[in-house]
């Protein structure tokens, strides 16, 4: 028996170490992943660093890759897109299982085609285009928050402020047109719209900023939106200020490209400070963990001498941080389903007529899908927090912090988050809360505007170069009273007419307005068409005896009304002399002698009725007719009374 047990122990532990042997022999000794970043841009500096930090802790670690060491090779793209373009092709050409990147929306547009084709997973914790989705791109997984959440924001605190008109100021390429089309969605969401979209080259000189900004000056909404690459970014703040845009009534949000760059050079220089005093700016918002706080602690570590220039940690280099991560568990993962590193050729990739690109050393990730599948399907707490992808291909829980820029830093008004809006707490206090987002709750911090100035700016000014009103009025032919046209001129006259203009006296401004009579004035005007000349722009308003009606109301907005009749009778009027007996006018002679002669046979039926069995109608003459006349009386008094 004991003979038994030691065979079937010998077997059992033959099995064992089989597996294990055959489990390490599946995992190789290196893998070698890509990174695409502009080393000399404001994040690509600290993303080169953070990325070569998270390299050494994964390979520190010996529970994710067991055994398997983790090799990142960085290209520089020098903040050019076709030289991104061509580093990530030569990456291709190579046995990369991922490549963290590219830093840049527009190349990544470009090389998320390759990437499908050729099934190596892209990992972009910087390229914020909305239009990167999943769906269209498989192989591009964005490892850091999109930018409709942020226009979301964006659009949330230009509502909180009750501001319904905005100008936007972008760079012309995908990241900035995509960027402000969804925020243009999400103001109409909240009933406000962009007036004027300023669009500047990619690298714009001084005499483009100046044009654009003198063009901005003269429009009417102060309210300006500022989306851009730090370096436009700082060049439109500086002239702004030389041009007094700066100043007290003027209000500038500048996305997270402004919070990147002072959560990495801060502080900048007092002359550029200067520029953007009172600017609100967003930041991607990321937990206080404890990981994020050793990574700080640590962080002038991992600075080697060739980047040892004062920069410092920011929300897209502890996203690019955890790319590393997720690259890492996604690996390990993918080892432990029985993945390899193999790649193969596709005889479609052949240069045509002799040709020299080379296209054949392009080799296809034979395990691609494997791979992606594995990283979207990740989850694990890194330093911005609770690292995962919903089912969208988004990072869970997009929340921002909203900073007023003051004096040599920033101070942070508030939060906003996809789950409860803006709101002066954290959105980790908030997560263990039910969700609210009524308007009540909508709460931040006092702002310290431009002009070092806390009073809400109103966001508009009467314009410059502001085109006068058109005001339809009804040229009509009936009550006169109201509205009318002066016979020989375009003149309108009327009650109306009076009201509008007192109305338009009140405003501490001026507004230049013109009368455009509607109608020929031989019969009334249809007044439904003139609200829907209203709704549909040919007319900025309308003045007139216009009736308010349910389906009016759903096109136009109408003010409260001044004329109201509600329902009425009309008679004649005649006037008659008053008198003692006045009381006997509404009958008639007749009338009343028929009334009296009901009167005395309602009382006789009653005495033939009562006399011989009540007491009161018995007695002399007098007292019957008395008890008679009396109590005819009292109950045709109680029932009128009734």
């Amino acid at each position: 028996m004991k003979l038994v047990l030691l065979v079937f122990l010998f077997i059992c532990f033959d099995i064992l170490a089989i597996g294990v042997c055959k489990s390490n022999s599946s995992r190789p000794d290196t893998v070698n992943i890509g990174a695409i970043l502009a080393f000399n841009s404001t994040i690509g500096r600290v993303a080169r660093v953070a990325i070569d930090a998270a390299v050494n802790d994964v390979n520190s670690d010996p529970n994710v890759l067991r055994g398997t060491k983790l090799v990142v090779h960085q290209q520089d793209s020098y903040c050019n897109g076709f030289i991104g373009i061509v580093e990530a092709l030569q990456f291709m050409e190579t046995d990369i299982a991922a490549i963290i990147g590219p830093q840049s929306s527009v190349v990544a547009h470009v090389i998320t085609h390759v990437a499908n084709e050729l099934k190596v997973p892209l990992l972009s914790f910087a390229a914020t285009d909305p239009t990167l989705s999943s769906l269209e791109y498989p192989f591009f997984v964005r490892t850091t928050q999109s930018d409709a959440f942020q226009m979301a924001a964006v659009a949330e605190l230009v509502d909180y402020f009750q501001w319904r008109q905005v100008i936007v100021i972008f760079i012309d390429d995908d990241y900035g047109r995509n960027g402000v089309a969804s925020l243009s969605d999400k103001l109409a969401e909240k009933r406000s719209k962009i007036s004027y979209k300023g669009a500047l080259p990619p690298e714009p000189d001084r005499s483009d900023i100046s044009d654009l900004l003198v063009r901005v000056a003269l429009m009417e909404s102060r309210i300006i939106v500022l989306h851009a690459n730090p370096d436009s970014g700082i060049k439109v703040l500086k002239m702004a200020h030389y041009l007094g845009m700066t100043i007290t009534g003027y209000v500038w949000i500048a996305t997270d490209w402004l919070s990147s760059l002072l959560d990495s050079h801060s502080p900048l220089d007092s002359e550029i400070m200067d520029t953007m005093q009172g600017v609100i700016s967003l930041r991607q918002h990321t937990a206080d963990t404890k990981r994020k706080k050793s990574l700080l602690s640590k962080w002038s570590k991992f600075k080697t001498d060739d980047n040892a220039i004062n920069f410092r940690l920011n929300s897209y280099g502890l996203y690019a941080y955890d790319s590393v991560w997720m690259v890492a568990h996604a690996l390990d993962a993918f080892f432990d389903d029985g993945g390899a590193i193999e790649f193969y050729n596709d005889s479609r990739l052949q240069d045509a007529d002799g040709g020299t690109l080379n296209l054949e050393a392009l080799s296809v990730f034979g395990k691609g899908n494997l791979l992606l599948r594995k990283i979207q399907s990740t989850v694990f707490d890194g330093v911005t927090g609770p690292f995962e992808l919903d089912s969208d291909g988004n990072l869970i829980h997009p929340a921002y912090d909203i900073l007023n820029i003051v004096g040599t830093g920033s101070r942070s008004i508030g939060y906003w988050s996809n789950y409860s809006g803006l709101s002066t707490e954290t959105p980790e206090i908030l997560y263990l809360k039910p969700p609210n987002r009524s308007s009540i709750n909508q709460k931040l911090y006092d702002v310290i505007w431009p002009g070092q100035t806390t009073t809400n700016p109103r966001g508009w000014v009467f314009p410059n170069n502001g085109q006068e009103l058109r005001i339809g009025v009804p040229n009509r032919v009936s009550y006169p009273e109201f509205v009318s046209k002066e016979k020989g001129s375009d003149t309108m006259k009327g009650y109306c007419i009076d009201v509008f203009t007192a109305a338009v006296n009140l405003l501490p401004y001026p507004i230049v307005y013109r009368f455009i009579p509607f109608g020929n004035g031989l019969v009334n005007p249809n007044f439904t068409e003139l609200v829907e000349k209203v709704s549909s722009n040919e007319f900025d308003a309308a003045v007139g005896d216009i009736a308010i009606n349910t389906d009016r109301t759903r096109i136009v907005d109408f003010t409260q009304p001044f004329i109201e009749s509600g329902l009425v009778i009309l008679t004649t009027v005649k006037e008659h002399d008053s008198s003692a007996w006045a009381f006997l006018q509404p009958f008639t002679l007749e009338m009343w002698c028929v009334t009296g002669l009901f009167f005395l046979f309602v009382g006789a039926v009653i005495w033939i009725l009562e006399h011989r069995i009540n007491d009161e109608f018995r007695g002399p003459p007098r007292k019957q007719l008395v008890t008679i006349f009396w109590y005819v009386w009292t109950r045709k008094i109680s029932f009128s009374l009734r």
